[in-house]
């Protein structure tokens, strides 16, 4: 990313800047975030809470079930409840930002396919593709400087 990207939701009240790269970008395909958008499946950009600035607007946070089970907050807008990121599992230092609310979703292509087993089935995957019935080895996918920027936030990997 050579640019700072910024975002918002659907009535223009709340707008934010994403001001480093994700770590990240996973499109899920699971049955839960199929019913929390509505679509076939979400694109979500791993990164950490504090390299995205609130610009303006105010977030409200729900709670919503997930898929792993984790506690799932979603954080919104509080005018018209456009699901800005989430927080899975109430780290507070790492977001799962929806690629769709940026202003240039298609600057944040997905590094991986995950849940595929409850894909579409009119969807068709790229034939390069890293996909995966449920999930992946993060050590396997993730560059070496996203590991880092992860286990500098969570201790883990």
């Amino acid at each position: 990313m050579t640019r700072n990207l910024e975002g918002g939701c659907s009535c223009g009240a709340v707008r934010y800047r994403l001001k480093t790269a994700p770590m990240f970008v996973h499109c899920c395909h699971c049955m839960q975030c199929q019913r929390a958008t509505g679509s076939a499946f979400v694109l979500n950009a791993l990164v950490e809470t504090d390299h995205v600035d609130v610009l303006q607007g105010d977030i409200e946070v729900t709670r919503g079930p997930s898929e792993s089970g984790r506690p799932h907050d979603i954080h919104r807008c509080a005018t018209c409840h456009t699901a800005l990121w989430s927080d899975y599992g109430r780290r507070k230092v790492m977001i799962f930002l929806r690629v769709g609310t940026l202003d240039d979703p298609a600057a944040l292509p997905p590094d991986v396919h995950i849940f595929t087993r409850s894909k579409a089935r009119w969807f068709d995957l790229p034939a390069d593709a890293k996909a995966f019935d449920i999930y992946y080895d993060m050590k396997a996918l993730w560059p070496p400087e996203s590991l880092a920027r992860r286990r500098a936030l969570l201790g883990d990997v």
